[in-house]
């Protein structure tokens, strides 16, 4: 008994440790984000500040037309995760559930993908957009993310633990292949699609490479894109960064709050499944 007291005594610490390490960063982003310039650039830095102000916020929300990066970035990160969830469903299921020539090697050359760096495929990608006339443009952005190599490997596995039998009845009752997907297989799997659609929101809200290159014109710039402009040639203007930073993570937080129930729903379903 001492021993599983000791044991789970350590557990605790080691998860509250751990736990420090992850809030601690964003803590800082938040405190600093509130204090002058003066004190942010003071060595040693204070822990904690000594005169709160909201000049920053101000400053980032004129300097950024922040209404219109968070118009962007929200209609970017809103319209890529609904393709990509319906695509990886779409795909999972197939790949589960409907037999046909080549099966296995196509999948295996779709979990090849993920071990592609996207530095290697970043210039010819880029190219083929320039070819195509899609740079400059959101279509650059959209549509070489349509489709995720781990949504599809997770929703794979996810219809594969479908029971067979329900969709026999739902073929002997005449429905299409389609229809069994949508009526049948994916109202099964919406815990593990809430979990997917949160990872790839938060994945899409936070992009920054691939929309710093494609977009030029400050009209389409995403949130992201917008923010890197406080990092000058010779300084970087860290109380506006960080506060624009703090607004940021505000949909972020809510969305997984709100769907919080769903994410862990699915997180207990496949260690169970495991």
């Amino acid at each position: 008994m001492k021993r599983t007291k000791l044991l789970r005594w350590g557990l605790w610490i080691v998860l509250g440790l751990g736990s420090m390490a992850m809030v601690l960063p964003f803590y800082w982003m938040v405190l600093t984000s509130v204090k002058s310039k003066s004190e942010i650039v003071r060595i040693p830095p204070s822990f904690l500040p000594e005169s709160l102000t909201l000049s920053n916020y101000v400053e980032a929300w004129e300097r950024l037309q922040f209404p219109l990066l968070l118009r962007n970035s929200a209609f970017l990160a809103t319209t890529m995760t609904a393709l990509i969830l319906l695509s990886s469903a779409l795909v999972g299921y197939v790949f589960a559930k409907v037999d046909f020539p080549g099966r296995e090697p196509i999948f295996i050359l779709v979990l090849s993908s993920m071990m592609i760096p996207f530095n290697v495929v970043m210039i010819p990608l880029f190219l083929l957009i320039v070819r195509l006339d899609w740079a400059d443009s959101y279509w650059g952005i959209i549509v070489p993310g349509i489709f995720s190599s781990f949504g599809i490997f997770l929703m794979r596995q996810v219809m594969g633990t479908i029971p067979e039998d329900l969709l026999d009845a739902a073929r002997i009752d005449g429905a299409s292949e389609f229809s069994i997907f949508w009526r049948v297989a994916l109202p099964l799997s919406t815990s593990p699609i809430a979990a997917l659609g949160i990872l790839t929101f938060m994945g899409q809200w936070d992009s920054f490479l691939w929309p710093l290159i494609v977009l030029t014109r400050a009209d389409l710039f995403t949130l992201p894109v917008g923010l890197a402009l406080f990092n000058n040639r010779f300084y970087t203007e860290y109380g506006p960064l960080l506060a624009g930073a703090t607004i940021s993570v505000v949909p972020i937080l809510i969305l997984f709050f709100s769907a919080q129930r769903l994410f862990m729903e699915s997180v207990a379903l496949q260690g169970m499944k495991l």
